[in-house]
């Protein structure tokens, strides 16, 4: 829950937990088993993988309640053995005047096949393997960074006005433009497969993604890697949002599958406290200001006043459609078959004919020529 009001660029970095003196030797081993727990559940969602230059350490703060001591030790996640490293814990109060934000909206127009061989025409599994299709697409996007291709290794900031003094604003911000490829590259193989369905899901909409880079000299791939997680992870949670909701007011084992037209849940975007860098939440149409403001306070400590929430972006939905063979389809069908037939048995003579003629035209032709 609390990932998904990070937008691109933030990161669950590790757990805390605040335990008293007798308590500290068995939180070690209990902050270890969550560190690592905490890692595999947001890699189980993740549609993208990390890659080889980033650092998978992640941070155990233990504080203990007494004294207020503060221990700080690190784990490398992909290592299932690794101990734990001695960290320094440090308290700085310059870090959010650096933050660089990036800002677009990406149009969503998704067709997902649900085929006939999935038990109980399982929506969420289908729903994630479109969706991880289409991170793909993603991922091979071109981005105009206001209005630019700039070169991967460059300076964000490059050619960007800078200012000195009080002037300066907190954030400088990008806009974006992410422009989707149309078709595969010509080195890439296409294959066509025909698949039996029972019916699809299609993700129509808009949605509006942001990404926080922190650093003095942000590089250009830095931004687009940040903005293109966001994208893919906006969509992707609100589907699990939406699949959880249904699973609450319907159950889990639905048997009956019709067409269903559903919303998936607004984006909005909440302003921090002394920082320049906006969380986010989503909201269903029916959920009250007050809901919303629970939820930061529980999950991040987060007062949010009712005026400071932006609903960022349009409604955004989803329409699932069975294949339905109903006894009038089926009359229909037998009976366009059944045309067909008497058709192709009433015009047999006339195709027979024309075979007849053309062989004739290709003996006589060979004869000529000989």
């Amino acid at each position: 829950k609390v990932s998904r009001m990070l937008p691109g660029g933030l990161l669950v970095l590790g757990v805390f937990m605040i335990a008293t003196p007798e308590l500290a030797k068995d939180g070690q081993n209990a902050l270890r088993k969550l560190i690592f727990s905490v890692e595999k559940s947001l890699s189980k969602r993740r549609l993208w993988k990390p890659t080889e230059e980033e650092v998978s350490d992640r941070a155990a703060l233990q504080i203990c309640s007494a004294t207020k001591k503060v221990v700080c030790r690190t784990y490398d996640v992909q290592d299932p053995k690794s101990s734990a490293k001695p960290a320094d814990w440090k308290y700085q109060s310059a870090l959010t005047a650096s933050w660089v934000a990036l800002g677009c909206t990406v149009n969503v127009n998704i067709h997902i096949p649900l085929l006939a061989t999935s038990p109980n025409h399982d929506l969420e599994k289908n729903t994630k393997n479109g969706l991880n299709r289409w991170s793909k697409q993603i991922e091979d996007s071109v981005f105009l960074i206001n209005g630019q291709v700039k070169d991967e290794d460059t300076d964000l900031l490059e050619g960007q006005k800078k200012f000195r003094g009080n002037t300066q604003p907190s954030t400088q911000f990008s806009d974006v433009k992410v422009l989707t490829q149309l078709c595969q590259a010509a080195r890439a193989r296409s294959t066509a497969t025909v698949q039996v369905c029972s019916g699809s899901i299609n993700l129509r909409g808009a949605v509006k993604c942001r990404a926080y880079i922190h650093s003095n000299k942000p590089k250009v791939k830095e931004a687009i890697q940040a903005l293109k997680r966001d994208i893919i992870n906006t969509l992707s949670d609100r589907c699990e949002i939406l699949f959880e909701d249904l699973i609450l007011n319907e159950g889990p084992q639905k048997k009956n599958f019709g067409r269903e037209y559903h919303v998936l849940p607004q984006r909005l975007f909440v302003p921090v406290a002394g920082s320049s860098v906006m969380l986010s939440d989503y909201k269903f149409g029916d959920e009250a200001a007050g809901e919303i403001q629970e939820r930061f306070v529980e999950m991040l400590d987060q007062p949010v006043q009712a005026e400071d929430m932006h609903i960022a972006e349009d409604i955004s939905t989803v329409d699932i459609c069975p294949v339905t063979d109903s006894p009038s389809d089926m009359q229909q069908a037998q009976l366009t078959k059944a045309t067909l037939l008497l058709k192709l048995q009433q015009n047999m003579g006339l195709v027979v004919a024309a075979a007849v003629a053309v062989l004739a035209s290709i003996f006589s032709f060979n004869y000529f020529s000989d």
